[in-house]
């Protein structure tokens, strides 16, 4: 049986993007195992695991960039390093 994906827009840049976020999964898990996680205050004022962090810089960086399709007319690669910035914030402060 055939499977027809042409109605959706799969690209190499597609793939990457998806593959990336499963890599981040799998470390994530790895280090889980590693040095389990404790929950703490950040600025935000509520606890965060690490998982917790890195879902808010994932739903932060897909703002980021439809923000940055909305308003902006540079190179889309500038709001990647833009996201990138964020979740080290993300990681480090909240």
């Amino acid at each position: 049986m055939e499977i027809n994906l042409q109605w959706m827009a799969w690209t190499w840049q597609t793939g990457l993007f998806f593959t990336g976020i499963v890599l981040g999964l799998v470390v994530m898990s790895l280090w889980q195992q590693v040095s389990p996680t404790m929950e703490r205050v950040g600025i935000l004022g509520i606890a965060t695991t690490r998982g917790d962090r890195f879902f808010i810089s994932l739903l932060g960086s897909a703002y980021i960039h439809v923000l940055w399709i909305g308003f902006v007319d540079l190179n889309l690669l500038w709001a990647s390093a833009l996201s990138i910035l964020y979740a080290v914030a993300v990681f480090r402060w909240v």
